[in-house]
């Protein structure tokens, strides 16, 4: 039958390297400690032990039983730690955004691992309408989205976190910022295009725009971090948010239009309504919020709490 007490007996045995200084650890009789160590040979049917009096060396099987020992009890601390719902730097979280929001708040969950080793951060990217499905599975305790469903959901909670600018990005060699040389260039689109250029371009150009059939649309592509790759090689415009703009890899290949109207992205917490998230999840958002307004802190701010 396994034990872990005979694992745990066996560790102290291997890193006093003695018998009487295990037994004394312990506070067990060295006897004891003997047949502890006899039991989970057996239990292994392996010996673990080179007996040479009293000294000993370890076995093949030894070292490997070391190992498993050690990431078993490891393990088990990690466990522990995380059903406390009240550590803020320890336990595991189970977190899915969308890719505007993950290009910036995923490098900050890394910092924050980096102060607090005891934090685990589980992080998966995808569509808003499949963190939803999955939230509702319970494969994450906390999403991210930019988009609600379109019938209300009482097994979730959505909570509105913060906004992020809308950019209206040109190829760098652009310098007009007419509705006309838009136009001209047509539309680079990505899984929401469509509805936060409409919204965009209605409160800049209302002069001027109609509809988005209206604009000729030069490419699609999944994820809005690559909208940036053909509007920078002058194959149209594009419209992301800030957090893809100011990580994006093609940033200096592009020109960002100055915007009369900014137009935000909301970015919606998800949580299973009959669970409060742990204290843990709280800190990590609530520092990043921080941050994050007050990097846009010159930036105008929409008229709504952020």
């Amino acid at each position: 039958m396994f034990n872990a007490l005979y694992f745990r007996t066996f560790i102290t045995l291997v890193e006093t390297g003695s018998f009487t200084r295990t037994a004394r650890s312990l506070e067990m009789t060295q006897p004891g400690v003997s047949q502890h160590i006899r039991k989970l040979e057996e239990y292994l049917n392996k010996p673990l032990l080179r007996r040479q009096g009293r000294r000993f060396t370890l076995t093949e099987a030894g070292r490997r039983a070391y190992d498993y020992a050690l990431r078993l009890f490891a393990e088990h601390e990690k466990f522990y730690h995380s059903l406390d719902d009240e550590a803020v730097h320890s336990g595991e979280c189970w977190i899915a955004s969308t890719a505007s929001v993950g290009v910036m708040f995923y490098p900050f969950t890394l910092s924050y691992q980096q102060l607090y080793p005891a934090l685990t951060i589980n992080y998966t990217f995808d569509k808003s309408a499949s963190i939803i499905h999955d939230m509702r599975d319970g494969l994450y305790d906390l999403g991210l989205v930019n988009e609600l469903p379109q019938r209300g959901d009482p097994d979730l909670v959505f909570d509105l976190w913060h906004h992020e600018p809308m950019c209206l990005v040109v190829p760098a060699d652009i310098h007009g910022d007419s509705f006309a040389e838009l136009l001209a260039l047509g539309f680079i689109s990505d899984t929401n295009g469509a509805e936060y250029a409409t919204r965009l371009l209605r409160s800049n150009y209302p002069n001027d725009f109609q509809l988005m059939s209206h604009i000729p649309t030069k490419g699609t592509v999944s994820e809005d971090s690559h909208v940036l790759d053909a509007v920078s090689r002058g194959l149209g415009f594009g419209i992301v948010s800030r957090p893809v703009l100011e990580t994006s890899p093609w940033q200096r290949q592009v020109r960002e239009i100055p915007l009369e109207n900014p137009v935000y992205e909301e970015i919606y917490i998800v949580r299973r309504a009959e669970e409060d998230l742990p204290r843990r999840y709280q800190l990590l958002l609530d520092d990043y919020h921080d941050r994050r307004h007050n990097e846009l802190y010159e930036l105008q701010a929409p008229n709504t709490d952020t």
